[in-house]
């Protein structure tokens, strides 16, 4: 499942949550999808945050 689908699945789950609820493994579900989304979340932060160059580091070796 990618992260496209998580999200939309994530947003099925919440909908039906406000109008009927969910069953114990259908929170079981979301538990574990919103897990998986936040950590795919941080990871890419983390690769965005270790990509950053300072410029004036970037002065500094010329």
């Amino acid at each position: 499942m990618n992260m496209d689908q998580t999200v939309e699945r994530i947003n099925e789950l919440a909908r039906k949550a406000k109008t009927v609820g969910l069953t114990e493994q259908e929170l079981e579900e979301r538990n574990e999808l919103r897990k998986r989304y936040i950590e795919a979340f941080k990871s890419s932060l983390k690769t965005q945050l270790d990509s950053i160059k300072y410029v004036e580091d970037e002065e500094k070796k010329e």
